[in-house]
């Protein structure tokens, strides 16, 4: 058995009860700020509190700790958490993004995060968890960090998307948010976005179809939203010149909406989900 210095050093229990997910450099950050013990030490000291069910590892270097009383096999593990810690700049986006503002049509077992490090896909307990990178300034080629949210979920610190960033990001990759339809009815849920914010991420993106998109679903949603002309026809300036794809993967079936020069696909002009009356 490990030396009681070295298993339950001066707050590493505090730090498991007040951390259900955490990465190995913030338990490091905790347990040892001056720096005074090995890496060794602490890969052991972790290993030992893993031996013991007071720890599940979800990846290397990621983990998640078990209160008193729960097995390791019980635990419950939020899953946006995880994908908020698998990275110190992970920032919960698209479709996890409004799973966390509580705006989510349907529920499905993968989360996505922002990051600037690139992890691979993988599986824990039944979800997967995708990184992706920050969508890129046009020009300079920077990462967008407009519209990143502070927030707390069972106090732990994490960055989430706005609502209105969040807006943008699904129009511009609708394949993480789970199809037009799920982004449509999701984005529908929300009962608020500043407009404002919605035009001003959209000008950042650069990107005249994603624009052209957040356009025209504002002018789909203007009552509802409260869009006024003046946001429209900020938006309708950056709009292509020449008629695109909404849905390139879906060229087939769509009509052209020219106020955007956007070619929408029939099933959202139509609102194919709905029932008939």
């Amino acid at each position: 058995m490990l030396r009681r210095s070295v298993e339950t050093p001066s707050g590493a229990l505090d730090f498991f009860a007040t951390h259900p997910v955490f990465r190995r450099e913030e338990f490091v950050q905790a347990v040892d700020p001056k720096g005074t013990r090995s890496p060794r030490t602490l890969e052991t000291l972790l290993g030992y509190h893993m031996s013991t069910g007071r720890l599940v590892r979800v990846r290397r270097g990621l983990y998640a700790s078990v209160p008193r009383a729960t097995s390791p096999a019980d635990v419950v593990v939020d899953p946006l958490l995880v994908a908020a810690k698998v990275t110190d700049d992970a920032v919960l986006a698209y479709r996890t993004a409004l799973e966390h503002h509580g705006k989510v049509y349907s529920t499905n077992n993968e989360c996505i995060a922002l990051s600037e490090h690139a992890v691979r896909p993988f599986m824990f307990r039944g979800h997967r968890f995708r990184i992706v990178p920050f969508p890129r300034t046009a020009g300079a080629g920077g990462p967008v960090m407009y519209g990143l949210l502070p927030q707390e979920r069972q106090g732990v610190a994490l960055r989430v998307t706005t609502l209105e960033r969040t807006l943008v990001d699904l129009l511009d990759r609708p394949d993480l948010g789970g199809g037009w339809e799920e982004v449509w009815r999701s984005l529908e849920l929300v009962e608020f976005f500043d407009i404002d914010q919605v035009v001003e991420y959209a000008q950042r993106l650069a990107n005249a179809t994603t624009t052209a998109k957040v356009g025209f679903f504002l002018e789909q949603h203007r009552e509802s939203l409260m869009v006024g002309d003046k946001e429209l026809k900020r938006l309708r300036r950056l709009a292509p010149k020449q008629p695109h794809y909404m849905s390139p993967r879906d060229s087939s079936k769509g009509r052209l909406v020219p106020g955007w020069n956007l070619i929408v696909p029939t099933a959202i002009l139509d609102r194919s989900w709905e029932e008939p009356a």
